[in-house]
């Protein structure tokens, strides 16, 4: 149990993003914004699976509560869900295994962290493998790897089917956020 004096945990959301091209949006409440990254595949239970991360926008600590219908035209259009939710615990260290902040092994390149989510549980690990820099090819990635850890599966697919998938916060599945918003929409109409 957690210390009511102490800090509180940072938080974490994993949305479901069906804009363009059908995706999970990766956040980590890091210094007052949600540090992003959209991974294609989904996050993944498996230690085997290597997840692609790639770096977007900083977003507001309210969007973690996002769930609905960007409409046509706006930057990143199309229904959104909340799969999962929850906290995390920072577990960074620098190579003498003295603590770090967050932010500062998100620099480094490196990031493990504890996630204690509605569906994702346990040790997880970011990890830079292109900078993104002009010298270097494309821009900056990441990997998205679960620790070999009791929370792991290892006998099944560690991600979900996007499309049949159910919200953390409703229940819902993308097909119905986006035909609830159709129908009040039309009745607005």
């Amino acid at each position: 149990m957690q210390d009511e004096s102490a800090t509180p945990l940072p938080r974490f959301v994993v949305q479901i993003h069906a804009a363009r091209r059908m995706h999970f949006d990766f956040r980590l409440e890091v210094d007052g914004v949600l540090r992003s990254w959209a991974v294609p595949q989904g996050p993944s239970d498996n230690p085997s699976d290597r997840r692609l991360a790639v770096p977007t926008e900083d977003h507001a600590l309210e969007y973690r509560e996002f769930e609905g219908v960007i409409p046509p035209g706006e930057y990143g259009s199309g229904t959104v869900i909340v799969w999962d939710q929850g906290t995390y615990v920072p577990l960074g260290h620098d190579e003498h295994g003295v603590r770090v902040p967050f932010a500062e092994s998100l620099e480094r390149g490196h990031a493990t962290f504890r996630l204690v989510g509605e569906k994702l549980r346990g040790e997880f690990a970011l990890i830079r493998f292109r900078t993104g820099q002009e010298d270097a090819r494309g821009q900056e990635a990441w990997l998205l790897i679960k620790a070999k850890d009791e929370q792991a599966v290892r006998d099944r697919p560690g991600t979900p089917d996007p499309y049949h998938a159910r919200s953390a916060r409703t229940g819902r599945t993308l097909h119905q956020v986006s035909a609830a918003e159709a129908g009040q929409d039309s009745a607005r109409g």
